[in-house]
């Protein structure tokens, strides 16, 4: 299983940092990620004052020039609301700049404020997703490309530069809880980033068998099917130091995204529920870490990459640091010596 941090570059601005110190900070975080030995680092994609991710491939070429080997990537990349042809250009440029390393994770978006930003209309949601990445799709394997659809003017013959180091660029579909995206993803052979971000992990197994089905259907191979999960989490040395650590930065958060979305706010009952080995929350000490990874990568019959929310929820430069190392010493270890 490979293991990774997803961040949406928290502005921080519930403290006296700077937006150019944040991204600074969040900068140190990728090449500790990459000294530390983690897998992947992904940049989200937001348009609201509380986020500096409105140019994910922008920060991830920083990153790419500050490291060595980790793989970065989009976490997600809302393609519904972009030129499907600039987002492989810009990624395909990364990808020199990396020497390879770069992949994405496109979606839909669960929040809405590109479509209006960029002038789409919210009631073509899923259409302008699907056409946007068969194109993108297409500019990944032709060089010369002639495509046309509905929301974009057609093309015929042109040719799409720079091309990527890697011969076939990495695409992941990032799905929340809806059955069509499963089966879309596993009909195309594309590999799975599944976003839990509450109740229990497991729920997710039946639309996870569906995008294998599909799949299989579709005539592509276990191991070209590969499932990912990102849920929020955060590890200190003991489970009791990252409770306390995480829990009022996370009740802050879901309170605001209570009001914001009609959510009720959570209360310590249900953070414990969460923290439990059945549910979403990936809090505690690198042990209690290790085995939940293991517990949620069982859940859903085998996954593939692991990715960790842990910067929305007030914890510290210092803290995070202190995470990420402890996911690169003792999380990344145990899980290897049990697999």
């Amino acid at each position: 299983m490979e293991i990774g941090i997803d961040s949406f570059a928290s502005a921080m601005y519930g403290s006296s940092l700077s937006s150019a110190d944040a991204m600074g900070q969040l900068l140190d975080r990728i090449s500790t990620a990459d000294e530390a030995g983690l897998d992947v680092f992904g940049i989200g994609e937001h348009h609201k004052k509380e986020f500096l991710d409105s140019a994910p491939a922008v920060i991830l070429s920083a990153a790419a020039a500050r490291t060595q080997r980790i793989r970065l990537n989009s976490a997600v990349k809302v393609l519904s609301t972009d030129d499907p042809v600039r987002v492989y250009q810009r990624f395909a440029t990364l990808d020199l700049i990396s020497k390879g390393r770069a992949e994405l994770v496109v979606g839909r978006g669960s929040a809405i404020e590109a479509f209006p930003l960029f002038g789409f209309n919210l009631k073509d949601y899923d259409a302008l997703f699907a056409e946007k990445l068969n194109l993108l799709l297409q500019v990944r394997e032709q060089e010369f490309v002639t495509w046309s659809g509905k929301f974009r003017p057609a093309m015929h013959q042109l040719a799409v530069y720079p091309r990527a180091l890697q011969q076939k660029l990495p695409i992941w579909v990032g799905v929340g809880g809806t059955p069509e995206s499963f089966v879309r993803a596993g009909s195309l052979g594309l590999p799975l980033m599944v976003a839990v971000i509450g109740g229990e992990t497991a729920r997710f197994r039946p639309l996870v068998d569906l995008y294998r089905e599909a799949g299989r259907r579709a005539g592509f191979t276990p191991e070209q099917l590969k499932v990912g999960l990102h849920s929020p989490g955060y590890v200190a040395e003991t489970d009791e130091q990252a409770i306390a650590d995480y829990y009022p930065g996370y009740a802050e958060l879901w309170t605001k995204l209570g009001k914001e979305r009609g959510w009720p706010p959570v209360t310590h009952t249900q953070f414990t529920a969460l923290i439990a080995p059945e549910g979403v929350l990936v809090v505690g000490g690198p042990e209690r870490v290790a085995e939940k990874l293991l517990s949620h990568s069982q859940a859903l019959g085998g996954v593939d990459r692991f990715t960790f929310q842990m910067d929305n929820a007030g914890l510290s430069h210092q803290q995070l640091l202190q995470s990420i190392e402890l996911i690169g010493t003792k999380v990344i270890p145990l899980i290897k010596q049990s697999v």
